[in-house]
């Protein structure tokens, strides 16, 4: 099994359409900007910032360089990484295939097979109503001898989304189908166990373990901390912010993975918070839609922040309140120890 979707170290490719300066913020984002600029003079002061900050805010200037994808090259990759019926981590010969088939693009493998991810993620979004409305066919189908992947193929769904299917057409509750997959080896018939195992085997996008995942975004969110300690800039972490949010309120609000203490331009632009995206970033309308409700948080609190896309993003995706940035000058050494790492165990 290939380690597809797993951030293989990635081979350095030239990008015709570089820019040092790329993600500036539209007019549109000015009283974002304002509320950054003069978020340590508000009474009361934002939740996470402190009375006191010794010594005071400093302004520090940071030169960021951003590398983009164009829309072109998005649409024509992402023609070529998805396929009907395919949710699952990819076989070698299929990686490999892609890659010849990219190479002349502006887009790297990595950054090829995030935009499939986040393709199939919008796709397993579209297809949910159609799987629940079909729920019954699929019971009949997978009762009268069907499989589960046969059934994800033909349905051109998930396959742990379409197993859900089945079982919510049995009457099953959400609840019960809920804690059935938490602990399916006891709960869930022999055959049924076999199937969701082939299920979760050929499923990436709506895998209930997504322990992998989460743990990559961790490191990642430490690598951009380790980057701005570097640069002498101070910040609160989310986890921290957590914490005194739920000491507080009861339950965490408003959290993004860095809050500054300092006043952080990054290619000119006053950033008050960074949050980091371990994918790329896609200019399709789920996941634009997503991260802006999360960005409209922030900005209503603290003004003007920033998004670190892991593997970069497209050249025409916006989000109103904050900047675009990628991991061109962040030292990955950390991420691409955690996946290698991972790998091996699975051997």
């Amino acid at each position: 099994m290939t380690s597809e979707g797993r951030d293989r170290p990635a081979k350095k490719k030239q990008f015709r359409n570089a820019s040092k300066k790329g993600g500036k913020p539209s007019p549109e984002d000015s009283e974002a900007i304002k509320r950054a600029i003069g978020r340590f003079e508000m009474n009361p002061l934002p939740t996470g910032l402190p009375e006191s900050i010794d010594p005071p805010p400093r302004k520090i200037e940071i030169d960021w360089p951003i590398k983009l994808v164009s829309k072109a090259v998005q649409d024509r990759v992402s023609e070529i990484v998805t396929r009907k019926g395919e949710f699952g981590y990819l076989p070698q010969n299929r990686v490999d295939e892609i890659a010849s088939q990219i190479v002349d693009m502006d887009i790297t493998l990595e950054q090829a097979l995030s935009l499939r991810a986040a393709l199939n993620q919008e796709k397993s979004v579209f297809s949910h109503g159609r799987l629940m409305r079909r729920s019954n066919e699929l019971r009949r189908r997978y009762e009268g001898g069907d499989s589960v992947l046969s059934l994800s193929k033909r349905f051109d769904a998930p396959p742990v989304n379409t197993f859900r299917a089945i079982l919510t057409g049995r009457g099953w509750s959400k609840n019960r189908i809920k804690e059935s997959l938490k602990a399916p080896k006891s709960k869930l018939k022999p055959r049924d166990y076999e199937q969701f195992q082939l299920a979760e085997e050929a499923d990436r996008v709506s895998s209930v373990n997504q322990t992998e995942t989460q743990s990559a975004a961790e490191v990642f969110e430490e690598i951009l901390c380790t980057h701005f300690s570097n640069l002498g800039v101070r910040f609160r972490k989310q986890g921290d912010l957590e914490v005194e949010q739920k000491k507080n309120e009861g339950r965490a609000i408003i959290t993004p993975d860095l809050l500054f203490l300092d006043d952080v331009r990054v290619n000119g632009v006053p950033c008050a918070w960074i949050d980091a995206k371990h994918f790329f970033g896609a200019a399709l309308n789920f996941q634009r839609k997503k991260t802006q409700k999360q960005v409209d948080r922030y900005v209503s609190a603290y003004g003007q922040g920033a998004i670190v896309y892991r593997h970069g993003f497209c050249g025409s995706l916006r989000l109103r309140g904050a900047q675009l940035l990628d991991s061109s000058p962040l030292n990955l050494t950390q991420l691409d120890l955690f996946h290698e790492n991972n790998r091996v165990s699975e051997l």
